[in-house]
């Protein structure tokens, strides 16, 4: 049976008063933040700006928990009837959860509310056709890890499956409900599963067999194998992209990039590349926990 795990922490520390304090620490997309538009990191991780989700983020989210929740079952019961009966209760408990996100809809009467259940139903539909999860035996889902380079970067993140084979090989599964991307999107991705790799690597000692992407929406399969050598690489970026963020977290100068994302920015009104003004800005958080992933952040 699949569990949630959690790889072993990083020793923290602690605040005055003995309060434990969780160091600060870098997750995929926070470091894709930080590449893709400095302040669109300041903005999400110092000063946590609110940010509407949209409904395809929503349904992403309710998919991974059903698909989460099936592998609690036991193999001979994870089928398609089980699984949808999985996700009215899905949605139900994240919106017991979180309830500012039921103002999506009018109501839970509403037609479009019904819509869009049957949309995540079709995605649930589409991961049978993709693969069998009675023949599975993942050794986790929705794992969180956190481990620490040897430059004293902390990387944390979720990784939605960890498959091991039984001749040991490491094999790390991220379900995406869209469709399968283009350039600019299949390089995010891919930084999400490099990164990951990266933490897996740095816990266990050896480096994952294969990153699987699958993307539910036009159930189509991404695999790529890593090597020792792209993932050294790797390191070298993140450390950058972390020295960057703290230099940037010393002086506030966190500048914007402009590009074709700004126009599904939250924070363009506030953007001085479109004639807004930010906030003051707060300082360098004391709250560690501001660079954790939020879950619509695990579920794009």
């Amino acid at each position: 049976m699949a569990e949630t795990a959690q790889e072993p922490a990083t020793t923290d520390a602690t605040a005055p008063g003995g309060t434990a304090r969780r160091r600060p620490a870098l997750s995929p997309s926070r470091a894709g933040d930080f590449k893709q538009c400095p302040l669109l990191y300041r903005f999400r991780a110092v000063d946590r700006l609110p940010e509407t989700p949209t409904k395809a983020q929503v349904r992403g989210t309710v998919v991974h928990s059903v698909l989460e929740r099936l592998y609690e079952l036991p193999a001979g019961e994870r089928d398609r009837d089980r699984a949808q009966q999985l996700l009215r209760p899905a949605w139900d408990d994240l919106l017991a959860e979180q309830p500012e996100l039921g103002e999506l809809f009018d109501g839970p009467d509403d037609p479009e509310l019904t819509k869009w259940l049957q949309t995540a139903s079709g995605l649930v539909d589409a991961y049978f056709e993709m693969e069998d999860p009675q023949r599975l035996n993942p050794e986790s889902c929705e794992l969180r890890v956190e481990a620490e380079l040897p430059s004293g970067a902390l990387l944390r993140g979720f990784i939605d499956r960890v498959d091991v084979a039984p001749t040991g090989e490491i094999r790390l599964v991220d379900y995406k409900t869209g469709s399968a991307p283009r350039e600019i999107g299949e390089a995010k991705a891919m930084f999400q599963m490099k990164f990951y790799a990266l933490v897996l690597w740095r816990l266990r000692g050896e480096v994952p067999r294969q990153l699987l992407l699958m993307y539910l929406a036009n159930k189509q399969k991404l695999a790529y194998t890593p090597d020792e050598q792209e993932l050294l690489r790797f390191e070298r970026t993140l450390d950058a992209i972390w020295q960057a963020i703290l230099r940037a977290g010393k002086t506030g100068d966190f500048r914007p990039n402009p590009s074709k994302l700004c126009d599904w920015c939250d924070h363009k009104a506030l953007c001085p590349s479109f004639g807004g003004t930010p906030p003051p800005y707060p300082g360098w958080p004391e709250d560690p926990g501001t660079n954790e992933e939020s879950l619509l952040d695990r579920t794009d």
